[in-house]
């Protein structure tokens, strides 16, 4: 956002007392997405709210906002809202979605294929290696792996990921400008350099029990599927795969030892019918179907193209996919490249390179590169 007015009239919205993102998001829808009237109809009539909503319209905290206006100034910051083009589609099918989210980092994933790793803080030696061996599969997959940058199973899947050469989303329970637990300091940079920071809570924001699972509907709404490694049977976890299920995502669940107390919650899972899975290939095979159709979603979206009701089959001739099979070369391209190639959104794009990967005509190296087989 560049309009200085809307965008101030986005924080003293996002940080009026009582409001909420559901009523926010009525008004908005009320007026046509026009935030500035929002703002001066609850100003000229704000009869409904509670009496600290109706201070805050009346005199806002000018510091307060001038922290915001700050932090939204440095490189990489944010502010992505809901009435903008590249709001997150997938975040539009949840319950109680959110207005706005503050973003440090590359906002962009938040539109790529995603899978969600999430589970123990307190986590077994062979329960973070998992998460390790996931992320890193997943990321070389095409995928960008989300979580909660928790620690134990979170924080492994991050770094992971970004060891792996790819890219990772972290969605946060605090300001965007707090780290907790404090000793991911390293990795919160990292991920804010190479990844994407995420929260819906203002700067300044502290950590707070009630705010994690609010967190944890947003790392299932991002995500295609979630997979859980190691998890009690009162984790935060299956807070997170609960949500995913009701949002008509795919759960997975990784199973453990009988004697390993942080697998019963992922053996109940299983038992209610959760899909069980041991290597990362069946969550590729399970997930490209839903993300070829995201990035289906998303080239309409931000290309103004018509919305197709059906997916074409691989096999059909599709100009999209011929446009990207001239563009790859025997020698290895990154997608940034193959985007400058092809004119093609990154999230279509992506989705594209999954779907020909799975039948063996690209293969994904290091450091998010691609080239075609030669039998391709």
């Amino acid at each position: 956002m560049t309009d200085t007015d809307a965008l101030r009239a986005w924080l003293i919205l996002l940080r009026t007392p009582g409001l909420g993102w559901a009523t926010l998001r009525e008004r908005l829808a009320a007026g046509k997405g026009d935030v500035l009237a929002v703002l001066d109809g609850l100003q000229r009539s704000p009869e409904r709210l509670g009496e600290d909503a109706r201070a805050w319209l009346r005199r806002p905290d000018e510091t307060r906002l001038a922290e915001d206006f700050a932090w939204l100034a440095a490189p990489g910051h944010r502010l992505l809202c809901c009435t903008d083009a590249d709001f997150p589609p997938l975040l539009e099918h949840i319950a109680q979605p959110p207005a706005a989210l503050f973003v440090a980092g590359d906002t962009g994933l938040l539109l790529h294929p995603q899978v969600a790793i999430v589970g123990a803080r307190g986590a077994t030696a062979g329960g973070l290696a998992q998460a390790r061996h996931f992320a890193g599969a997943l990321v070389q997959a095409g995928f960008v792996v989300t979580s909660g940058m928790a620690d134990g199973v979170d924080g492994a899947a991050h770094a992971a990921a970004l060891h792996a050469g790819g890219s990772t989303v972290a969605v946060v329970g605090t300001g965007p400008d707090r780290v907790y637990p404090r000793k991911h300091q390293a990795l919160a940079q990292a991920i804010a350099s190479h990844g994407a920071l995420v929260s819906e809570f203002p700067p300044g924001t502290a950590p707070r029990a009630d705010h994690f699972p609010r967190r944890n509907r947003l790392i299932a709404g991002l995500s295609l599927g979630t997979l859980v490694i190691e998890a009690g049977v009162k984790s935060g976890s299956l807070i997170t795969a609960r949500l995913a299920g009701e949002q008509g995502r795919e759960v997975f669940a990784l199973p453990g030892s009988v004697h390993n107390p942080l697998a019963r919650g992922c053996h109940r899972l299983i038992r209610e019918g959760v899909r069980l899975v041991e290597e990362p290939a069946e969550l590729v095979e399970a997930l490209a179907p839903a993300a070829r159709a995201l990035g289906v979603e998303l080239a309409a979206r931000l290309d103004d193209a018509p919305a197709r009701e059906s997916l074409p089959a691989p096999r059909q001739a599709d100009p999209e996919h011929d446009r990207l099979r001239q563009a790859l070369g025997h020698d290895p391209a990154t997608l940034d490249e193959l985007v400058t190639r092809t004119g093609l959104a990154p999230a279509a794009l992506a989705s594209m390179l999954l779907m020909l990967e799975l039948e063996g005509r690209v293969e994904s190296l290091p450091g998010n590169r691609y080239q075609r087989l030669a039998s391709a």
